[in-house]
């Protein structure tokens, strides 16, 4: 029997740095259109959905062909609240509607170099493991990083590396904040998507970029036009 999977979309209405941001418009049109259009375009999702407690955001999800069959809790609407809060609730507010799916991946609203091609590669990732974590290599090695100490000065994070190599150094990756893919029972058991099986999907500097302030935003979408030329 074919195993259900669902894409969720988290995208409350609230957004302190960047105003509106889940809905603000990304080379052309609002960017929580990209993180939609790549979970359809997988091909491998049951259901495409969105979380939200906004009803413009819920409009224009559907518009981008989205499904919000329920409305996001105040509880997990606020700036405290968990991706992995937002995950359980959906999963149970499922569960209220008769409807179980034996795996999921929540996406990120403000993730427009996801692909269709790199949900697909997570989702069969998944068949053998019980997590995936999209990831990028540190630009620099954290080893060799620097701090300003108490009296203004600049020291070594880690002195017992200051001769060493860049090459001999072990590589060290960061969450790239995109989706987390993950089997729905291992996550209910532990209550996040960092379970003990978790494996990574290591992706590309052109292939990522944060996007907390408008100065971030101005410069994902010169990478996107770029990447996308």
């Amino acid at each position: 029997m074919k195993e259900k999977k669902l894409a969720l979309i988290t995208a409350r209405g609230g957004s302190k740095r960047i105003p509106r941001k889940n809905i603000k418009e990304f080379c052309g049109k609002p960017i929580l259109f990209y993180s939609i259009e790549a979970a359809i375009n997988s091909g491998v999702f049951d259901e495409v959905m969105v979380s939200t407690d906004d009803m413009e955001i819920a409009e224009l999800a559907k518009k981008a062909g989205a499904k919000v069959p329920f409305m996001r809790s105040a509880d997990t609407s606020n700036d405290y609240a968990s991706t992995d809060e937002v995950i359980m609730e959906v999963l149970k507010e499922y569960e209220k509607l008769g409807i179980t799916f034996e795996s999921f991946c929540c996406i990120y609203p403000t993730a427009p170099f996801i692909t269709g091609e790199r949900l697909k590669e997570a989702m069969e990732l998944l068949e053998q493991a019980d997590s995936v974590m999209p990831v990028v290599p540190f630009s620099y090695p954290p080893q060799r990083g620097l701090i300003v100490n108490e009296e203004g000065y600049v020291a070594r994070q880690f002195p017992e590396y200051a001769t060493a190599r860049s090459q001999d150094l072990q590589k060290i990756y960061h969450d790239c904040g995109q989706f987390y893919a993950c089997r729905t029972l291992p996550f209910m058991e532990a209550g996040t998507t960092d379970v003990e099986k978790l494996v990574p999907l290591v992706l590309s500097e052109m292939e990522v970029q944060d996007i907390d302030t408008l100065e971030d935003w101005e410069i994902a979408e010169i990478k996107y036009l770029r990447r996308n030329k």
